[in-house]
């Protein structure tokens, strides 16, 4: 049901969003110019490990909650409706709901704060205010209900007009679980960033500065849309980082040594970024690896083999224990006797008969140099006496294909040919890879996947 909005309110509102809004008025003049100045702050907020856009806003459990957290508020509006919502925050409803927000604590921590019950101060006063209880509920219900700015604003107008002690726009952050396009979370961090970005004065504490300040953040979005998102969670998070000294905005002054200080701060942020993305992407790699030494390790034994893992692989974790469990702790004395018997050790995998002989060597080449790993075989096959009647495996990904045989088919690589040296993609090993070792026995079912590489 819509109220009437209380027109003294509304002119106050209306004037103090004039104020406010000029964002980023002190660091430059028009949108093109701001858009400038702030890509670089936006890039290394984007990169930043630490910030709210990485470690929140594409945080999965974050989405996750908002289903959760509107069932709940729901739950508060149907309490407060039937009379079963009680007079105290704790083990209530609602205590439950902005625990869940509070939960989120990148930015919400102390979200919870607002809403506890404060009995010498008697705020908030919806617990022992039956009017102010209800009209709370109407609030929540309505938010709820309306699907367009023009209701959320006169569910807030109105919740306001009740001047409900303590109750202020830090219900803002209920109301963005259920309208995240349109209103903005709120915390003192959020408004100390936005007062730092724009040189606004938005204060804590009342509607009318957090619509203001509201107003202002939706045109920020807007400019910066392609740093940001429709969801007005990826602003805020940008606004809190900077409130909370995460991010700092580049001098707007004419000092070049504090220009160079940031873009130097800059530069650091940038490279921390590309070293986390490289160190993820060999943690992949590791993985990936493992994994392929895992199936090989598995498909020897059931194979009837005895198998040997790369002695500085044996301790990486896999399939609820270590790679090499059930594996040999050491090659048999024929192997260990040759030459080459160190890098041997270092082969990824080595399938060996009862009797010691060496049956196939596979290596796992995921991403890294596929000459290497040529060499340790090549070492093994020329170690032995009988080293070339065994099978040789190079164990890679579908698209690395042309790589191996173009390593192959390198001039220093002549003697290789003698190895029978095949190509056995990842494809064809996931796919038969538990027919094989259920019915197969011996080499022949490994060397029917594998391909030739002459």
């Amino acid at each position: 049901m819509a109220h009437r909005v209380d027109a003294q309110f509304l002119a106050h509102a209306q004037a103090a969003e004039e104020v406010g809004h000029h964002p980023m008025a002190d660091i430059a003049g028009t949108p093109t110019a701001v858009e400038a100045v702030l890509a670089p702050v936006f890039e290394r907020w984007h990169q930043d490990a630490g910030s709210t856009y990485r470690n929140w806003f594409h945080w999965e459990e974050r989405l996750k909650n908002f289903r959760s957290i509107r069932r709940g508020l729901q739950a508060v509006v149907q309490e407060i409706e039937t009379g079963a919502f009680g007079n105290t925050y704790r083990g209530s409803s609602l205590e439950t709901v902005v625990s869940a927000i509070a939960e989120q604590r990148q930015i919400f921590k102390g979200a919870d704060h607002a809403f506890l019950w404060k009995p010498k101060l008697r705020i908030p006063d919806i617990y022992e205010h039956p009017q102010n209880q209800r009209a709370f509920g109407r609030f929540l219900d309505e938010c709820d209900c309306c699907n367009d700015e023009a209701g959320v604003l006169r569910a807030i107008h109105a919740l306001d007009a009740q001047r409900i002690k303590g109750l202020g726009p830090a219900a803002a952050n209920l109301l963005y679980f259920v309208h995240p396009t349109l209103v903005p979370p709120f915390n003192t961090a959020i408004v100390r960033g936005y007062n730092t970005l724009t040189g606004a004065k938005v204060k804590l504490g009342r509607w009318d500065e957090y619509l203001a300040m509201r107003r202002g953040i939706l045109e920020l979005n807007r400019v910066h849309r392609r740093w940001l998102s429709n969801d007005l969670g990826a602003v805020a998070g940008f606004l809190f980082d900077i409130g909370a000294g995460r991010i700092v905005l580049p001098p707007t002054g004419n000092d070049p040594a504090a220009q160079a200080a940031w873009e130097a701060d800059l530069a650091r942020v940038r490279a921390d970024a590309a070293d986390q993305k490289r160190r993820a992407a060999e943690a992949a790699e590791d993985q990936s690896h493992t994994q392929i030494q895992g199936w090989l390790r598995d498909l020897g034994r059931a194979l009837g083999f005895n198998v040997w893992i790369a002695s500085n692989d044996r301790a990486r974790p896999y399939a609820q224990g270590r790679l090499g469990d059930g594996c040999l702790t050491a090659l048999p004395e024929a192997l260990e006797r040759t030459a080459g018997a160190d890098a041997i050790r270092l082969i990824d995998v080595i399938w060996l008969e009862a009797d010691g002989k060496l049956a196939a060597a596979f290596e796992v080449e995921h991403s890294t140099s596929i000459y290497s790993g040529i060499v340790r075989m090549l070492d093994l096959a020329l170690g032995l006496g009988d080293g070339m009647a065994a099978r040789y495996f190079l164990v890679a990904p579908d698209r690395r294909e042309a790589d191996v045989r173009a390593q192959f088919a390198r001039p220093a690589f002549s003697r290789v040919t003698e190895l029978d040296l095949r190509y056995l993609p990842y494809s064809e090993l996931e796919a038969h890879r538990d027919a094989m070792a259920r019915f197969g026995r011996g080499l022949r079912p490994i060397e029917v996947i594998a391909r030739t590489l002459r």
